[in-house]
């Protein structure tokens, strides 16, 4: 059993079916919480996003880790004023395959060619431009749970409307801590109302 897995077990948890999602949420000893949507058909995670605790014991807001933060998104589609100058900037947003783990960076209206997209320190992916327009370091919070390493060889990227699409290839062990836990999720008492928000770079 994985450490991840591990974690998960030993945390409060509660359960929710809502728009064709299962809806997870998580409280962990230290006051932190974790709050996870899946699926309901594919098993496919849509939706994972921490909010921790500050130095004085009260709560932050939601961090995303994987999906799309739906405030900025609604700005957007507002209008609102103050959000204009944004739809031009780029926005990375995290959302994964069954066999990957998939960031897409929007308003990227470059060229293939004038992309760098690489492994540095074992942990962390580099996206660099030629033209120096865009750098941005990318975090794979999965892997450094797990405490693998990231190879280059496993690291793809494309680029298509303005999107730059990254992809890497999960290992087995990655995949089988994703099975072990719908597995477990899936056996949750769950309720059937209730409510259980990419990220701009």
């Amino acid at each position: 059993m994985s450490f991840w897995v591990d974690t998960l077990r030993s945390a409060r948890k509660t359960a929710l079916l809502q728009d064709g999602r299962r809806k997870v949420h998580y409280t962990f000893p230290d006051g932190n919480e974790l709050a996870e949507e899946y699926d309901v058909k594919t098993n496919d995670l849509i939706v994972r996003k921490w909010r921790k605790k500050t130095t004085l014991g009260g709560p932050t807001k939601w961090d995303m880790e994987i999906g799309e933060d739906q405030n900025y998104a609604s700005n957007l589609v507002m209008g609102a004023e103050h959000m204009v100058e944004s739809m031009s900037n780029p926005v990375l947003c995290r959302r994964d395959t069954k066999k990957a783990f998939q960031w897409r960076i929007r308003n990227l209206p470059y060229s293939l060619e004038t992309f760098s997209v690489k492994v540095e320190d074992k942990d962390t992916i580099v996206v660099r431009t030629s033209n120096k327009k865009y750098f941005k370091k990318i975090d794979v919070p999965d892997m450094q749970r797990a405490k693998i390493p990231l190879n280059q060889s496993d690291l793809t990227f494309a680029h298509a409307n303005n999107t730059l699409i990254i992809q890497y290839k999960k290992p087995k062990q990655i995949l089988d801590d994703h099975e072990t836990i719908v597995r477990e999720i899936e056996q949750l008492k769950v309720s059937k109302d209730g409510d259980v928000d990419c990220k701009q770079s």
